[in-house]
């Protein structure tokens, strides 16, 4: 019998291969080859150059425009309500600072009574002992809360810090110094209605509408450097609603028709709304708001005063802190609530100083 034999499959393995040394990476392009790439960058010594050059060839057009009787206006406006405001608010944003960094937050609550209808006006009351402008006015507020202060208080203390501390009834005897009683009525009028706020939201207000941060803004740094920290921050941002403010003020004086601000003014129900309304868009730091109302001559006092009073109260930049400290829910209720007390204080308060 013949033994047959099937041959053997093919083996798939491949024969080893010797591993190929990694290649060295690539060097990063330089600034140089990108530049030689795309063929030229905008840079900021390139923008620098252009707005020179720009501000060169358009300089007979600018000497041109800036000659006009309405921009003369515009610019002595513009002029006189920065210079009159920036010590206050330079002045306003360094206490503040030194307060919310060095001043410790357990100080408030051994300083207000333990009773909550009580709190809410000597915290009031404790806005015209310690500077401080609105910007920093909700965190210090928020701190006050985590540490244990009554909501209550904690509003009262925000909503009058601004508006009736030294510094701003200061500015404002300097803005108004034909009429010193719009010093005594700013600030009746807004601590009568930081004191109703407080006490409104004592009997109606829930829990679940505040919500806090979980840590102080400036945690973790030394004091040294929360403190500049604050002031620079301060600074950019008041000094930025400051020019704003004042650009505003001034274009509404030179560029409003007479006739319009006559209108408003000669209703006293308009021209305080308007103001009033005008004082939330313009959100101007309230170290310098008293230049801008005093530069509206044709509105009455109590209508300047509604400015006054509701400016450091509810703004755009302060609806936008309020809701990034305590959130949302609080902000939507705390700001139409305010704006309508405030008003209402400045007219109640107007009647009777005014």
């Amino acid at each position: 019998m013949a033994i047959t034999t099937e041959p053997a499959a093919p083996t798939t393995e491949t024969p080893p291969t010797a591993e190929t040394p990694p290649q060295p990476s690539a060097p990063a392009p330089s600034k140089e080859d990108k530049a030689s790439k795309d063929g030229w960058q905008l840079s900021s010594p390139l923008v620098l150059t252009m707005v020179l050059l720009v501000a060169v060839l358009a300089q007979g057009p600018v000497r041109q425009a800036l000659s006009a009787p309405v921009m003369q206006s515009w610019m002595t406006v513009f002029v006189a309500v920065v210079v009159q405001a920036l010590p206050f608010l330079v002045l306003g944003v360094l206490l503040s600072a030194a307060i919310a960094v060095f001043v410790p937050a357990t100080w408030f609550t051994r300083a207000l009574p333990n009773n909550p209808v009580l709190a809410v006006p000597v915290a009031g009351m404790a806005g015209a002992i310690l500077p401080g402008c609105e910007c920093a006015s909700v965190p210090v507020a928020g701190a006050l809360v985590r540490r244990g202060v009554t909501p209550a208080a904690a509003i009262a203390f925000l909503l009058s810090a601004p508006a009736i501390n030294p510094i701003v009834l200061t500015a404002t005897a300097v803005a108004f110094p034909r009429n010193p009683e719009m010093v005594l009525a700013r600030f009746a009028g807004s601590l009568l209605v930081a004191c109703v706020m407080g006490w409104l939201w004592q009997r109606m207000g829930r829990t679940d509408w505040l919500k806090l941060p979980a840590h102080e803004p400036h945690e973790g740094e030394t004091k040294g450097a929360a403190f500049w920290g604050s002031v620079r921050h301060d600074v950019m941002q008041a000094g930025g609603f400051l020019v704003l403010g004042a650009m505003s003020a001034a274009t509404l004086k030179a560029v409003a028709p007479a006739s319009w601000l006559r209108t408003a003014a000669d209703n006293p129900v308009v021209a305080i709304l308007a103001l009033s309304i005008l004082a939330v868009l313009l959100s101007i730091c309230s170290e310098a708001d008293a230049f801008v109302a005093a530069s509206l001559t044709q509105f009455s006092l109590t209508a300047k005063l509604a400015f006054l009073v509701v400016g450091p109260m509810i703004d755009l930049k302060l609806f936008a802190m309020q809701a990034g400290t305590f959130g949302r829910g609080f902000a939507l209720r705390f700001a139409p609530a305010t704006f309508v007390l405030a008003i209402a204080g400045a007219v109640v308060t107007g009647a009777v100083l005014l």
